[in-house]
Parts: C-alpha cells; sequence; structure tokens
C-alpha cells in the first residue's frame, strides 16, 4: 500500500473515532434518569416533579420505575397524575419526626411511588409527573434515589451521590436542589419574607430555572457534536494536505 494512502486511512480512522467518542460521550449524559425542575425553593408549595426516564438498553424495555422519597426530610402532600398504559403504586410511611404545618400536624409522607404496567422501548424516555404540596425548609437538596428495571431483568440503581470534590457516579441518584428563598418587596416598601409568598414566588420561577438548565444541558451536547465534525473535518483536511503533497512530490 503506498504511503498516501497509508496516511489518508490513518487520518480517517482518528477523525472517525474523535467524532463517535464525542458523540458517545454526549448521548450518555442523556441515559440518566433526572427530575426536572432541578431547583426549587426550600418550602415551596403547590408544584410538580417530573422524573425524566430514558430507556439506554438496545434490546430490552424499561417495564417499572420506582422513586424513593426521602423521610428525614420528607415532601408532604405528594399526588401522582395518572400515566396512560401504567399504574402507579404509593407507598407512605410513619414519620421519625412530625411536621408541623398550618394545617395541622403531619405524621406521615410518601417513600415510594412504583410505576408498572407500562413499556420504554429502546430510543424513547417517558415523564412521570408528581404534585407536592410543599417541600421541606431544612436541607439544602432532596436525593431522589431510583431503579429502573427491564424487561430482562436487569435493574439499574441510580442511588449514587455524588461526593464533595469527586467525579460524576457512574449511575447518579436525581437530585434536586432547594435554594434560599427570595424576599418579596410589598407595595408599601416592606420586604416580605412569609414562607407563603416567598415559596410562591419560588415555585412560579421553577419551570424557568429548568427551561434554563434543559437548554444548557441541550447546548452542551451540540457543542460536543459540532466538535467531533469539526475533528473529523480537520483529519480529512490533513489527509488531503497529505495527498497533494505526495502528489507534488512525485511530479517533481
Amino acid at each position: 500500500m503506498s504511503p498516501i494512502r497509508t496516511t489518508l486511512r490513518r487520518a480517517g480512522l482518528v477523525a472517525a473515532l474523535t467524532t463517535a467518542g464525542v458523540l458517545a460521550a454526549a448521548g450518555a449524559a442523556f441515559a440518566h434518569v433526572t427530575v426536572h425542575p432541578e431547583t426549587y425553593a426550600k418550602g415551596a408549595t403547590d408544584g410538580v416533579l417530573t422524573f425524566r426516564v430514558p430507556n439506554e438498553e438496545d434490546t430490552a424495555s424499561t417495564t417499572k420505575v420506582q422513586v424513593f422519597l426521602p423521610t428525614d426530610h420528607p415532601v408532604l402532600g405528594v399526588l401522582v397524575t395518572p400515566q396512560e398504559g401504567w399504574t402507579a403504586q404509593v407507598t407512605t410511611t410513619k414519620l421519625k419526626t412530625p411536621v408541623k404545618t398550618d394545617d395541622g400536624t403531619i405524621t406521615e409522607a410518601v417513600s415510594e411511588i412504583t410505576w408498572t404496567g407500562g413499556r420504554i422501548r429502546h430510543g424513547q424516555y417517558q415523564d412521570f409527573n408528581v404534585a407536592f404540596g410543599q417541600l421541606p425548609d431544612d436541607t439544602d437538596q432532596l436525593s431522589l434515589k431510583t431503579l429502573q428495571t427491564y424487561s430482562d431483568g436487569n435493574v439499574v440503581r441510580w442511588i449514587e451521590e455524588k461526593q464533595k470534590g469527586g467525579g460524576e457516579p457512574e449511575n447518579p441518584a436525581p437530585v434536586l436542589t432547594l435554594t434560599a428563598q427570595e424576599a418579596e418587596t410589598g407595595s408599601g416598601g416592606t420586604s416580605d419574607s412569609g414562607s407563603g409568598s416567598a415559596s410562591s414566588s419560588a415555585s412560579s420561577s421553577a419551570p424557568a430555572v429548568a427551561a434554563d438548565s434543559t437548554s444548557s444541558s441541550d447546548s452542551t451536547a451540540r457543542g460536543l457534536g459540532i466538535a467531533g465534525l469539526v475533528v473529523g473535518v480537520l483529519g480529512l483536511a490533513t489527509a488531503g494536505y497529505a495527498l497533494a503533497r505526495g502528489r507534488g512530490a512525485r511530479s517533481e
């Protein structure tokens, strides 16, 4: 084989492998189970959490999804949105520490939601919506551990928590970040720091936060994809240059 053809093959192989690696990395980021929005205000009321479950298996379908809600920092007033083709089973647990609210003392809260009966096939995802009455105000984040069961019996445990200073876990749990309540300024110029008004304001702004996060993730993926294509083009350009140089040398 001539040196020119060898150079072309090597350049093309490098470009193809680099592009494939970049695109695979971008796709892997979207294979995780995630919660949307990713941020809510502490103590927010009357909101909705959406659990997005993509199918990452080529030869099996997702047939069961289990979401575990923490009981040390309970989510109160949980309601499940009916999902066509799926049956939801809600499990409640007695709280070790009852929660006092304006409506009374809460002694039980939902600890697990299990969806069965449906199928998420390869290349598809499913959104599961959960409404809540009130989020906790005594923690900075909620780790919402999730189990994803496939038709072949394989179970992916999305339960790993990111350690401080560590990298991204292989199977990260969906995490809801809880931010400080924002005070509102009334018409009289006084700041209202009551949990009701602050929570309502934060709840209404949460979808915008989720949109920004999703947009940022999409932009990152597109950027990675474009980077891979650029590398491929550069590889082909290098090969073309080598071919032209070889022809010039032969003509001399």
